[in-house]
């Protein structure tokens, strides 16, 4: 993953009322020479099984109500031994259930696979561009770390060596495990370049 220092500086609006999701963007893009502004703009989420087209509309919504070019971004989850399960309702589901109902429902499964799709989406108007990457984790057996969300206590990505919660607890999150950013560094990289 490169960056490109060489243009000046430019913003760029990041549409999230999620300061640590901001936070984390904001970091990389200093790296390719991006000011991100934080704007939070609340509209209703389309509601979808397929997180890629609830984070498309929520682009050309956000440019509807913006009229500037914006970036914004969803996760979701995919439980195989879950048949897909939460998929992109991942966000009302965290707010259901406890890090001991994540457990429970995982309890008698012999697959502890997760995956996490992490998307970045851009729109201006004119254009819509979406980045999308899809990584592995399991479930471990009891929670460790004390970090939300209350799945992140008991979810370990592939080739971090902890769980979520404890990778947050630790603060190493961005310069330790920049895999877990691709889609913004491809997003980065595509903006940059453009």
């Amino acid at each position: 993953m490169t960056s490109n220092t060489n243009k000046n500086s430019q913003s760029l609006i990041y549409a999230t009322g999620n300061n640590n999701k901001f936070y984390e963007a904001a970091n990389i893009a200093k790296k390719f020479n991006i000011e991100l502004v934080q704007k939070v703009v609340d509209i209703d989420e389309i509601q979808h099984h397929e997180a890629i087209e609830i984070t498309k509309a929520k682009a050309r919504d956000m440019w509807g109500v913006l009229k500037q070019p914006v970036v914004v971004t969803d996760h979701s989850w995919e439980i195989p031994a879950l048949n897909g399960f939460p998929g992109g309702y991942m966000k009302d589901i965290t707010s259901w259930l406890s890090t001991q109902d994540f457990l429970l429902l995982m309890s008698d499964k012999k697959d502890k696979r997760i995956f996490l799709k992490e998307i970045v989406a851009y729109c201006d108007g004119d254009t819509l561009e979406v980045f999308a990457h899809k990584r592995p984790g399991h479930f471990v057996d009891e929670p460790k770390g004390s970090s939300p969300p209350s799945f992140s206590r008991v979810v370990e990505m592939e080739g971090e060596g902890m769980t979520i919660s404890e990778v947050f607890d630790k603060g190493n999150w961005d310069t330790d495990f920049p895999d877990r950013y691709k889609s913004w560094y491809d997003f980065y990289e595509w903006y940059t370049n453009r």
